[in-house]
């Protein structure tokens, strides 16, 4: 081994080895950049230190203008909430039930009586961020978005020189509710607001209400869903975006979002990564390049070694342990720069987003090693192949 290794590494140029150094670390280190900035900064978007806390979505479908004109409702059949159910990104679907009967709310103060039309919904109780509280005979707890009430005080309140109410206010104020159904079917009861919503933008009344006072006021009325709860497992899933579009669905806020967001990231990354495997491939055919050089240099001394009785085996041992040294040594490298080079953008990251926590390394790596693995695999087997054709041609 050392015999050989002296005889052909006088041919061996220091210039093409350090082109392929340079190249094949530019291009690991790009990839390993790609697939570890990627782990650090997902959780900003989708993990428990997310800063989209919203695990809830509430989807509709798009009124379309022929709808519009026939006053035909978009509902959820069946067939789309068993379908909506399935999907991965999926925990648990809620239906939104309408009131079918009409109804009326008052209010007396000072005197007078101010009163208006309004509505009645209700989602499954698992799907409301605020308890209710017991029911009890004759008053309907409400939950009101908690968006109606700053409309309220910094708008109607001000421009009708009314005075602006706190949420505790508000929770002791007692409607009158009037509902009235069917055949002049009516119902006299007292409303109460319970809590404010942040995640559900309706007139919020108990499920079991709901259903009890459809079934008595309008029983041949069919109560079906226009709007669904929809709690997701991660709403940075790229997932829930394709779905929503594909169906043609809508959402009530910006949902969506995250999701966008995170598929820009992946396109990104991926395009990063496959510049840097780019770079990989071309530093890969440099070194071939010089390989094949170097051996056609040492071509008489490599066919004289092989007549004496090396084999092609042992010939080529010192070109695969010196491309299988260089690539150790550019992953080795790489990993010390991704690490330094992960401190300084992770010191920026955490000044934006204090409690997000570090990525896994393990999936750079894993990367890394599988490039060397499989660049040093075809390398070995390039040489293998050029100084068997060079014993073929010597007999």
């Amino acid at each position: 081994m050392t015999l050989i290794w002296k005889l052909l590494r006088r041919h061996i140029s220091a210039g093409q080895l350090a082109g392929f150094f340079l190249a094949n670390l530019l291009g690991m280190l790009t990839v390993l950049l790609s697939v570890q900035f990627y782990e650090d900064i997902l959780p900003a978007f989708g993990g428990e230190d997310s800063f989209i806390k919203n695990t809830y979505i509430i989807l509709s479908k798009r009124i379309a203008a022929s709808s519009t004109l026939s006053g035909e409702a978009q509902t959820f059949s069946n067939a789309d909430i068993e379908e909506l159910s399935q999907q991965r990104f999926v925990r648990s679907v809620g239906r939104f039930t309408a009131s079918q009967y009409q109804v009326y709310a008052s209010l007396s103060m000072g005197g007078s009586q101010m009163g208006t039309s309004m509505f009645f919904e209700s989602v499954p109780d698992e799907f409301v961020d605020v308890s209710w509280p017991p029911l009890r005979e004759g008053e309907v707890p409400i939950i009101l978005p908690r968006s109606y009430l700053a409309l309220y005080n910094f708008g109607f309140a001000k421009s009708q020189s009314l005075p602006t109410l706190s949420e505790g206010v508000v929770s002791m104020i007692q409607l009158d509710l009037r509902l009235r159904g069917e055949g002049g079917a009516e119902r006299q009861l007292k409303g109460r607001v319970v809590g404010f919503s942040t995640r559900l933008n309706t007139v919020l009344v108990p499920d079991a209400f709901i259903r009890e006072s459809n079934e008595s006021l309008a029983p041949s009325a069919v109560a079906e869903p226009t709007r669904v709860i929809v709690e997701v497992k991660n709403p940075a899933d790229d997932a829930i975006a394709t779905f929503v579009n594909d169906h043609g669905y809508e959402l009530d806020d910006n949902s969506l979002d995250a999701g966008r967001t995170t598929y820009f990231l992946k396109v990104v990354a991926g395009i990063v990564m496959a510049v840097g495997l780019l770079i990989s491939a071309l530093s890969f055919y440099i070194l071939m390049l010089s390989i094949f050089l170097l051996v056609q240099k040492n071509a008489d001394k490599l066919q004289n070694l092989l007549l004496i009785g090396y084999s092609p085996a042992r010939v080529s041992l010192p070109y695969q342990l010196l491309t299988i040294g260089l690539n150790v040594m550019v992953l080795l490298l790489a990993i010390g720069l991704l690490l330094w080079i992960r401190h300084l953008y992770l010191e920026r990251l955490w000044q934006i987003f204090p409690s997000l926590s570090e990525g896994p390394l393990a999936p750079a790596l894993l990367v890394g090693c599988g490039i060397c693995i499989i660049v040093s695999f075809f390398n070995i087997l390039a040489i293998r192949r050029k100084i068997s054709r060079l014993a073929k041609a010597r007999q």
